[in-house]
């Protein structure tokens, strides 16, 4: 496991523009597409009929969204804040699904700290979200996170 970048709430504001850290490879396998499938309802063949999958392009895929929703738990590898009493899930803007995950591939993180400011009694943290696949050149994600966090 990443040893994860540790910061201080109080010193959240001198990540700005940085590249905060990156995480470790993960291998995205069947098991887990179909159990995001089955968690969302998402059954489209091109994530969880493997052989048809691989007659018409290859292999399966992995869900956007799935790639989306491992942003907490990648980002976790990256980056440990100190001083908090709470973290808050504020959203994303601009996500954009830009390549695809073929079932099997590794992916990790990279997060760049775009600013904190002051929100609601805490820090909102805007971060670029970039998740790359191993032995591509176009990453599968790019987004921007926002996370709330009190101290």
């Amino acid at each position: 496991m990443a040893n994860p970048r540790t910061v201080a709430y109080a010193d959240l504001e001198s990540l700005i523009g940085q590249e905060v850290g990156v995480s470790d490879w993960h291998v995205i396998d069947q098991d887990r597409v179909n159990l995001f499938a089955d968690a969302t309802g998402d059954h489209q063949w091109i994530h969880v009929d493997v052989e048809k999958a691989t007659a018409a392009m290859g292999g399966t895929i992995a869900h956007g969204f799935l790639t989306l929703s491992l942003l907490p738990w990648l980002g976790a590898e990256v980056m440990k804040v100190t001083g908090t009493t709470r973290g808050i899930n504020y959203g994303s803007d601009k996500v954009r699904f830009t390549n695809m995950v073929p079932v099997g591939s590794k992916v990790r993180l990279r997060q760049k700290c775009l600013s904190v400011e002051e929100k609601a009694g805490g820090k909102q943290m805007r971060m670029e979200a970039t998740v790359e696949i191993e032995g591509k050149d176009r990453p599968a994600l790019v987004a921007e996170t926002l996370t709330v966090l009190y101290g």
